[in-house]
């Protein structure tokens, strides 16, 4: 058996049975391999950052890691924007990256880079395969430590290719752990003080039901403020769910948001900081009087501890939840608003949604509140680029379930080519593409750190016309039925229409500016 062969028997036999691929010559014998293997599902992928993407969402909606296979150092580079989200996400991820023979490594071969350096920026565990004979153990020991973020194995082409590999058998789960009985005390008697709180959640307390039960039971019964963060990874939502609102992005509405706080209780997430530092604005929304206090840290069991507070400060209290309730379809042009009304009057029930919207968000929140049950997937680490490949992503991790992609116009193009990783797998991806004709987030930017605006050639680094993009064309010639609408109306019949049959499409709604 070579090295690649049992590096595939060893990830499908510790569950990691999909791998989403951008391979080149290093790693023909695990392209090779996926024959001999055929319970691991090999996804094309056009580009490495759709692979990654892709990776971080599968491993989102299903707890467990996908496989990337990448191609050296240029192709792990080109899917570090992604495995930052990945990161950031905590989702785990297995990256399997190809290498030069360790022959020719010494030959500085025009592909030749510091693979491990590059994967040290995004991952919390890399490893370098050297023999045959450590592939197997490798492998296990990368899926086992992917349960606490990205995973690197980097593999040479002649281990790959080498005989005198073995299977080895997976790493057994290590218990997730408890917060002390003492740390929930001591939080508890910080919410009984009749002091302004906020209870602030993240990370898996967003994607568990029973997380966001208790802590919303927490705030009825306390009248603790709650709070989530800003991009949770994933989040449960819609009728008969509590309705957590997010800290704002823009820092002054982040600041204004806890402004007068004198607690802060974190449960699965971190102190919020601004994505960038503004003049004149300090680099964290939390009040300088302001103390903090980790009820979970990312990685505890918040689930659990968030029970348990329930428990001790607000037994019987019941938590406030979302009504069922749809807003009424809209009428004219489109603008964020009404284009978020829209997807909320028809957003099907067991849907996962993708927002990437950015700045054409407005209101999505809101009128998504009190629709049927959903999931939603969130830009964790800001890294622009990834709703299209999350969208392939959590198609091929629930393939019974619609995707809607939410997809600003700009970042839209960093991986166009994952609408062809929807054809070619047949994957029910919905993606409507909020044309707006600009980097909005950016223009939003200019101003808030002070910088000079309203000169043309400043303008023209933000603005996306002069040619347009004409989003209709781009996802016909990836194999996407598309259709561009201008009206809220026509976006409603051709999102309708698109939800009703199985299989990727695209809507170019064009927004009113």
């Amino acid at each position: 058996m070579n090295g690649a062969q049992a590096l595939i028997r060893t990830l499908v036999g510790a569950g990691v049975d999909v791998c989403f691929a951008n391979p080149g010559t290093s790693e023909m014998h695990f392209v090779a391999a996926l024959d001999d293997v055929p319970e691991m599902r090999g996804v094309l992928t056009l580009f490495e950052g759709v692979a990654t993407g892709a990776a971080d969402a599968y491993a989102r909606m299903t707890g467990r890691p996908a496989a990337t296979l990448l191609h050296l150092g240029p192709g792990l580079g080109n899917g570090l924007a992604n495995l930052h989200n990945a990161r950031r996400s905590r989702a785990p991820v297995v990256n399997v990256v190809g290498d030069h023979a360790r022959s020719h490594k010494r030959l500085d071969a025009p592909l030749e880079s510091d693979i491990d350096a590059l994967a040290g920026t995004v991952s919390a565990w890399v490893r370098r395969s050297l023999s045959p004979a450590d592939v197997g153990a490798d492998a296990a020991d990368a899926v086992a430590a992917a349960r606490d973020g990205v995973a690197t194995l980097v593999l040479p082409a002649d281990v790959s290719w080498s005989e005198g590999a073995a299977v080895a058998e997976p790493v057994g789960p290590r218990p997730v752990p408890h917060v002390p009985p003492s740390v929930v005390d001591d939080v508890a008697a910080v919410l009984r003080r009749d002091e302004p709180a906020v209870l602030f959640v993240g990370g898996e307390v967003m994607a568990s039901e029973a997380g966001l039960r208790a802590a919303a039971r927490i705030a009825a019964g306390t009248g603790t403020r709650l709070l989530a963060e800003t991009f949770p990874p994933r989040t449960v939502r819609g009728a008969g769910l509590p309705d957590v609102p997010r800290l704002p992005y823009p820092p002054e509405m982040a600041l204004a948001s806890l402004e007068g706080t004198a607690h802060l209780v974190l449960a699965g997430a971190q102190a919020p900081v601004h994505f960038f530092g503004y003049p004149d604005l300090p680099g964290t929304p939390v009040p300088r009087d302001c103390a903090v206090h980790a009820l979970s840290r990312p990685g505890e069991d918040g689930v659990a501890a968030l029970e348990a507070l329930a428990s001790a400060v607000a037994p019987g209290a019941a938590p406030q939840v979302a009504e069922a309730q749809r807003p009424e379809p809209p009428s004219g042009p489109l603008d964020p608003r009404s284009l978020s009304a829209v997807v909320g009057a028809l957003l099907p029930e067991g849907a996962i949604v993708v927002d990437e919207a950015l700045t054409s968000g407005v209101g999505l929140a809101e009128m998504t509140a009190g629709a049927p049950r959903h999931d939603w997937l969130s830009l964790t680490g800001g890294s622009i680029g990834d709703g299209l490949p999350m969208a392939a992503g959590a198609a091929v991790a629930c393939p019974d379930r619609p995707v809607i992609g939410i997809q600003a116009d700009g970042s839209a193009m960093y991986t166009i080519s994952a609408l062809w990783t929807h054809a070619r797998e047949g994957l029910d991806v919905t993606t409507v593409v909020c044309d707006n004709g600009s980097y909005g987030i950016l223009e939003h930017e200019l101003s808030r750190v002070g910088a000079a605006q309203g000169g043309e050639r400043a303008r023209r680094l933000l603005d996306l016309g002069g040619p347009p993009l004409d989003f209709v064309q781009l996802a016909a010639g990836l194999g996407v039925p598309a259709s561009r609408v201008e009206t809220a109306e026509h976006l409603a019949d051709q999102l309708g229409r698109a939800l009703s049959e199985s299989g990727p499409h695209l809507v170019q709604a064009v927004l009113r500016r």
